[in-house]
């Protein structure tokens, strides 16, 4: 990644971290879903709320996330028409979500620390929004550490793994106080940067790039917010500020765009077969960098001895077939943000 231009001058307005809580609020365009906190500081052993402020009016459920290393799980969901919660993976007993979408969490510890999603969905399960937040819990004790020793700069791709069609947001943790300036950059090729927007306080400047003005928003804290994204958007980022002292410092992150899978169809070589005989199945999908599972009568395909499934599991051959193998058969695909399950295809078993 090339060297920010050193002219960046002047100093940056940004807002304040917490020294207990980091929290970092954003609006989906078509709604207006805000989140707070009601306590300033959070250490471990007290309690945090996220209050929902703004739902919107058709929704009908709504799911809380954690975002972990590499997936999203779920916390809790929240049926509105039948006021009923739905417990996730993630939830520990110390949660509780009510029905205006707050999200109580009792007795945090340092695990709690990270980025939290609320999506809203309407009555065909379609979602109207996404608003995310980071939370950072401290250690009890740690309210007497060295109040100088200063954080990395580090950016957070959210959500984790993009969908092509969606927005991203590079959210900004530990953005330094009293900058000159920042700007944020992406690597195109062979080291080759191009400049997105770029900030100077002195003259109250933001300063958008033609190609990014129309589907970018930036926020107070440095956060960089990219619409309707497109596998050319993925690649490298790079934001650079201009410190007090006016020396350069960089942070990079680097996300993936991912397409909804289309869904698959299976074919199968004989659709009636004897018994002692052979049938192959294909799953057959136009999508690329997938997963593969099959599917027997609604219910995940349990493997046996006849039955074999090829490298990349989109064969299934069942050799010699018997009366037990008689049914439905189902193939889904699935990436990291979507899955598909083809039509069902029948296989009888006919007796000589």
């Amino acid at each position: 990644m090339g060297s920010p231009d050193d002219s960046m001058s002047s100093s940056i307005q940004s807002s304040k971290f917490s020294p207990a809580v980091s929290l970092l609020t954003s609006w989906h365009l078509s709604t207006a879903v805000h989140i707070t906190t009601e306590s300033s500081r959070v250490v471990e052993g007290e309690n945090i709320l996220f209050l929902v402020h703004d739902l919107p009016d058709n929704t009908k459920s709504l799911v809380w996330f954690k975002a972990l290393k590499n997936v999203t799980e779920e916390i809790a969901a929240y049926a509105l028409p039948y006021n009923l919660s739905r417990p996730g993976p993630l939830y520990s007993g110390r949660e509780t979500i009510y029905r205006n979408g707050s999200l109580m969490i009792e007795n945090v510890n340092l695990k709690d620390t990270g980025f939290y999603i609320l999506q809203t969905y309407n009555r065909r399960k379609k979602v109207i929004s996404t608003t995310t937040m980071y939370l950072q819990v401290n250690a009890s004790h740690s309210l007497c550490c060295n109040p100088l020793t200063p954080f990395p700069l580090m950016i957070q791709p959210l959500p984790p793994y993009a969908v092509e069609g969606n927005d991203v947001l590079l959210y900004v943790h530990n953005l330094p106080e009293d900058l000159q300036g920042f700007a944020w950059y992406k690597s195109i090729y062979r080291g080759h940067v191009i400049k997105i927007v770029e900030y100077s306080s002195a003259l109250y400047s933001l300063s958008w790039e033609p190609e990014y003005k129309p589907r970018g928003t930036m926020y107070k804290d440095g956060s960089l917010m990219l619409l309707n994204v497109t596998e050319e958007d993925a690649g490298m980022y790079a934001l650079a500020i201009l410190n007090k002292d006016f020396k350069i410092e960089e942070a990079y992150v680097k996300f993936h765009i991912y397409k909804n899978v289309t869904q698959p169809f299976v074919q199968i070589s004989d659709t009636t077969v004897a018994g002692q005989r052979s049938v192959i199945f294909s799953c057959i999908s136009p999508d690329t960098n997938i997963s593969i599972r099959w599917i027997f009568n609604k219910k995940n395909l349990q493997l046996k001895e006849r039955m074999t499934l090829s490298p990349t599991k989109c064969g299934l051959k069942i050799d010699p077939v018997k009366d037990e193998d008689a049914g439905e058969y189902q193939c889904e695909v699935f990436n990291r943000v979507s899955s598909k399950i083809s039509p069902p295809v029948s296989l009888a078993i006919m007796n000589e």
